[in-house]
Protein backbone atom coordinates (compact mmCIF):
# COMPACT_ATOMS: atom_id res chain seq x y z
CA UNK A 1 0.00 0.00 0.00
CA UNK A 2 1.55 3.31 -0.97
CA UNK A 3 1.53 6.48 1.13
CA UNK A 4 -1.09 8.24 -1.00
CA UNK A 5 -3.64 5.49 -0.45
CA UNK A 6 -2.90 5.25 3.26
CA UNK A 7 -3.39 9.02 3.70
CA UNK A 8 -6.61 8.95 1.70
CA UNK A 9 -8.18 6.49 4.14
CA UNK A 10 -7.05 8.21 7.31
CA UNK A 11 -9.72 10.23 9.11
CA UNK A 12 -9.64 13.89 8.26
CA UNK A 13 -8.36 16.14 11.01
CA UNK A 14 -10.22 19.38 11.47
CA UNK A 15 -8.25 22.36 10.28
CA UNK A 16 -6.88 24.29 13.22
CA UNK A 17 -7.94 27.89 13.26
CA UNK A 18 -5.01 30.17 12.90
CA UNK A 19 -5.65 33.80 13.41
CA UNK A 20 -3.76 36.77 14.63
CA UNK A 21 -4.63 37.30 18.23
CA UNK A 22 -4.39 40.78 19.66
CA UNK A 23 -1.85 41.29 22.44
CA UNK A 24 -4.69 42.22 24.82
CA UNK A 25 -6.37 38.85 24.24
CA UNK A 26 -3.07 37.02 24.71
CA UNK A 27 -2.54 38.93 27.96
CA UNK A 28 -6.01 37.88 29.14
CA UNK A 29 -5.24 34.24 28.36
CA UNK A 30 -1.97 34.49 30.28
CA UNK A 31 -3.81 36.12 33.18
CA UNK A 32 -6.36 33.28 33.06
CA UNK A 33 -3.55 30.71 33.29
CA UNK A 34 -2.03 32.60 36.24
CA UNK A 35 -5.46 32.68 37.87
CA UNK A 36 -5.73 28.91 37.54
CA UNK A 37 -2.34 28.53 39.24
CA UNK A 38 -3.47 30.86 42.01
CA UNK A 39 -6.69 28.87 42.42
CA UNK A 40 -4.76 25.61 42.65
CA UNK A 41 -2.63 27.07 45.45
CA UNK A 42 -5.60 28.35 47.49
CA UNK A 43 -6.40 26.41 50.65
CA UNK A 44 -9.72 28.18 51.26
CA UNK A 45 -12.59 26.83 49.16
CA UNK A 46 -14.17 30.24 48.60
CA UNK A 47 -10.91 31.78 47.41
CA UNK A 48 -10.23 28.80 45.14
CA UNK A 49 -13.70 29.09 43.61
CA UNK A 50 -13.36 32.84 43.06
CA UNK A 51 -9.92 32.54 41.46
CA UNK A 52 -11.06 29.72 39.15
CA UNK A 53 -14.22 31.59 38.11
CA UNK A 54 -12.25 34.76 37.41
CA UNK A 55 -9.75 32.77 35.33
CA UNK A 56 -12.62 31.48 33.19
CA UNK A 57 -14.00 35.02 32.92
CA UNK A 58 -10.64 36.29 31.63
CA UNK A 59 -10.45 33.50 29.06
CA UNK A 60 -13.97 34.31 27.86
CA UNK A 61 -13.05 37.99 27.63
CA UNK A 62 -10.04 37.03 25.50
CA UNK A 63 -12.29 35.24 23.02
CA UNK A 64 -14.91 38.00 22.97
CA UNK A 65 -12.22 40.66 22.57
CA UNK A 66 -10.56 38.82 19.71
CA UNK A 67 -13.69 38.40 17.60
CA UNK A 68 -16.37 40.82 16.50
CA UNK A 69 -19.91 39.66 17.13
CA UNK A 70 -21.64 38.57 13.92
CA UNK A 71 -23.87 41.31 12.57
CA UNK A 72 -22.80 43.64 15.30
CA UNK A 73 -23.59 47.16 14.39
CA UNK A 74 -22.64 49.74 16.97
CA UNK A 75 -25.85 49.86 19.03
CA UNK A 76 -26.11 51.28 22.49
CA UNK A 77 -28.02 48.78 24.58
CA UNK A 78 -26.00 49.11 27.73
CA UNK A 79 -23.29 46.88 29.16
CA UNK A 80 -23.52 43.16 28.58
CA UNK A 81 -21.94 40.29 30.41
CA UNK A 82 -19.09 38.47 28.70
CA UNK A 83 -21.16 35.33 29.29
CA UNK A 84 -23.93 36.85 27.13
CA UNK A 85 -21.51 37.88 24.39
CA UNK A 86 -19.45 34.68 24.21
CA UNK A 87 -22.11 32.51 22.49
CA UNK A 88 -22.51 35.15 19.77
CA UNK A 89 -18.82 35.17 18.86
CA UNK A 90 -18.03 31.50 19.58
CA UNK A 91 -21.20 29.35 19.53
CA UNK A 92 -19.21 26.22 20.43
CA UNK A 93 -18.66 27.73 23.90
CA UNK A 94 -22.34 28.60 24.53
CA UNK A 95 -22.90 25.85 27.10
CA UNK A 96 -19.77 26.87 28.95
CA UNK A 97 -20.99 30.47 28.99
CA UNK A 98 -24.30 29.38 30.55
CA UNK A 99 -22.45 27.22 33.08
CA UNK A 100 -20.14 29.99 34.27
CA UNK A 101 -22.92 32.61 34.21
CA UNK A 102 -24.91 30.36 36.55
CA UNK A 103 -21.96 30.31 38.97
CA UNK A 104 -21.58 34.10 39.11
CA UNK A 105 -23.88 34.43 42.13
CA UNK A 106 -21.93 31.82 44.06
CA UNK A 107 -18.70 33.64 43.17
CA UNK A 108 -20.21 36.93 44.43
CA UNK A 109 -21.19 35.27 47.71
CA UNK A 110 -17.69 33.85 48.10
CA UNK A 111 -16.15 37.26 47.28
CA UNK A 112 -18.38 38.80 49.94
CA UNK A 113 -16.71 36.57 52.51
CA UNK A 114 -19.39 33.93 52.94
CA UNK A 115 -17.04 31.01 53.59
CA UNK A 116 -19.87 28.48 53.55
CA UNK A 117 -21.06 29.65 50.13
CA UNK A 118 -18.73 27.13 48.48
CA UNK A 119 -17.81 23.62 49.52
CA UNK A 120 -14.33 22.20 48.90
CA UNK A 121 -15.84 19.85 46.30
CA UNK A 122 -17.51 22.72 44.43
CA UNK A 123 -14.24 24.66 44.41
CA UNK A 124 -12.28 21.68 43.11
CA UNK A 125 -14.90 20.92 40.47
CA UNK A 126 -14.95 24.52 39.28
CA UNK A 127 -11.17 24.64 39.10
CA UNK A 128 -11.18 21.52 36.93
CA UNK A 129 -13.94 22.98 34.72
CA UNK A 130 -12.13 26.32 34.44
CA UNK A 131 -8.93 24.53 33.36
CA UNK A 132 -10.88 22.78 30.60
CA UNK A 133 -12.59 26.00 29.57
CA UNK A 134 -9.33 27.99 29.39
CA UNK A 135 -7.87 25.27 27.14
CA UNK A 136 -10.96 25.41 24.90
CA UNK A 137 -10.71 29.21 24.70
CA UNK A 138 -7.06 28.89 23.67
CA UNK A 139 -8.03 26.36 21.00
CA UNK A 140 -10.84 28.60 19.75
CA UNK A 141 -8.31 31.38 19.20
CA UNK A 142 -5.72 29.06 17.67
CA UNK A 143 -3.33 29.66 20.54
CA UNK A 144 -1.47 26.56 21.62
CA UNK A 145 -0.18 26.00 25.10
CA UNK A 146 3.50 26.57 25.59
CA UNK A 147 5.60 23.44 25.54
CA UNK A 148 6.15 21.93 28.92
CA UNK A 149 2.95 23.30 30.38
CA UNK A 150 1.05 20.54 32.14
CA UNK A 151 -2.44 20.55 33.66
CA UNK A 152 -2.51 22.04 37.12
CA UNK A 153 -2.65 19.66 40.09
CA UNK A 154 -5.90 19.76 42.04
CA UNK A 155 -6.28 19.52 45.75
CA UNK A 156 -8.52 16.79 47.06
CA UNK A 157 -11.66 17.81 48.91
CA UNK A 158 -11.44 17.32 52.60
Amino acid sequence: MNGAVRNATAPARPAARRCRVAPASLALLESARQGLATAADESQSAARYVAAHLAALRAAAAVVGARPAPGSAPRRRGPRSVWELLPRVEPALAEWAAFFAAGAGKRAAAEAGLQRAVTPREADDLLRDAETFVSLAEEALGVSRQHGQVPLPLRTAG
